[in-house]
């Protein structure tokens, strides 16, 4: 059975959905994810749910709201088959909560069998962000690959590799930047257009780049074909698309035998102030190494509230724990017992619980959650090497 759902899509942006998703948008806006769903394609993950015996939270809760083809995923769990989680990470800013999402997602199915694969995006956030890439391979181990092993991220079957230097071993290297070449001749400008919309030579390169990514993994030097699962925003299913079709077109190839990838999609968390998360607005986001104090700050000067104007209006007519940033924070992440977060939604919604006592809720459970994470990462950092072997 289902669990129910205690939450709608967050109602905080644009009335109008955008013709056009764009992955290299910082200012990706969603309000309907079922609309969004239906105009994609994008099958609804609620009936995933029977087939996975232990599925996480963001599951559980509807957070992840789609998926493509999961299903082979969840037929290689079940039955102990092999398959591949691949993931990649823009090195830029610092790591924070809408980042952990993801990174719970990578060690959820790792902890499932995955063979985990982590790309760190270094060639694209070069031509995207235009930063040197000695500092993107630093913001790579500091950020994200440290606070991934906090996290819970494993050294055993994790291929965790730069599209700048993808393996030491020459047979592995020249098979995935081969690839990187062949993917090209299946497909067209017109269709990369339709897609994308104007492409500079940056972007056509990092689009080739990141379809050789999610195929490589297949190739014989590598995993072999066998269910490749790629967890995303819905904002980065425009790459998700054209590698399915190119995998299509490869397939029976006496070279490639590609098995179409999977995904799934999740919502995003929203920022401190109710839209994105940006690394380049530290009052947008909680990082992983913010304070005690600072997390205070932050929530209680910065974290968008749904609650009334004044007490006696909030008292009255209650708050809207769907646009309430404290409340999602919990939702998405910090408060994992359905019973609990059900009372305080409950308790909110009918004005029983004021904005200030639900902030402090957040305070309190993020801050727990960060005392324990500062320990694990100076544990981290010694199994870093381990990582970076090949």
């Amino acid at each position: 059975m289902h669990r129910q759902k205690y939450n709608q899509p967050i109602q905080i942006l644009s009335d109008a959905m955008p013709e056009k998703i764009d992955p290299w948008s910082q200012d990706i806006k969603v309000k309907d994810y079922q609309k969004i769903r239906e105009e994609f394609g994008i099958e609804d993950f609620g009936s995933m749910l029977s087939r996975i015996s232990s599925p996480m939270l963001q599951m559980r809760r509807g957070i992840i709201f789609g998926h493509r083809d999961f299903g082979r995923v969840a037929d290689a769990i079940r039955k102990k088959k092999k398959f591949v989680m691949l993931t990649g990470l823009m090195p830029s800013g610092k790591f924070h909560i809408g980042h952990k999402m993801v990174a719970d997602e990578i060690i959820y199915l790792q902890e499932q069998g995955a063979r985990t694969y982590v790309c760190v995006a270094d060639i694209e956030a070069y031509n995207m962000r235009n930063q040197p890439l000695e500092q993107l391979r630093k913001t790579a181990i500091e950020e994200y690959l440290i606070n991934y092993i906090a996290l819970g991220l494993k050294p055993k079957n994790c291929d965790f590799y730069f599209q700048s230097q993808r393996s030491n071993d020459p047979e592995r290297s020249n098979a995935y930047y081969r690839l990187i070449g062949m993917v090209s001749n299946r497909t067209t400008m017109n269709e990369m257009k339709a897609i994308y919309g104007e492409l500079s030579p940056g972007k056509i390169v990092s689009v080739f780049t990141q379809v050789a990514d999610i195929l490589h993994p297949q190739l014989p030097e590598f995993e072999g074909a066998c269910p490749v699962v790629v967890p995303v925003g819905v904002d980065q299913d425009p790459h998700i698309r054209l590698t399915r079709d190119i995998a299509s077109r490869m397939k029976g190839n006496r070279e490639f035998d590609f098995i179409p990838p999977s995904s799934f999609y999740h919502e995003f968390m929203p920022g401190l102030k109710g839209g994105k998360m940006s690394s380049s607005d530290p009052y947008s986001y909680i990082a992983l190494t913010d304070g005690p104090k600072t997390v205070k700050e932050k929530i209680m000067k910065y974290a968008f509230s749904g609650g009334g104007n004044s007490i006696e209006e909030h008292r009255k007519h209650g708050g809207n724990p769907d646009v309430d940033v404290a409340y999602q924070m919990l939702y998405f992440m910090f408060e994992p017992d359905d019973r609990k977060i059900k009372k305080i939604r409950d308790e909110y919604s009918s004005g029983r619980m004021l904005t200030g006592e639900l902030k402090q809720i957040a305070i309190e459970k993020i801050n727990e959650f960060l005392e324990e994470h500062r320990k694990k990462r100076e544990k981290a950092r010694r199994l870093v090497p381990r990582f970076l072997k090949d």
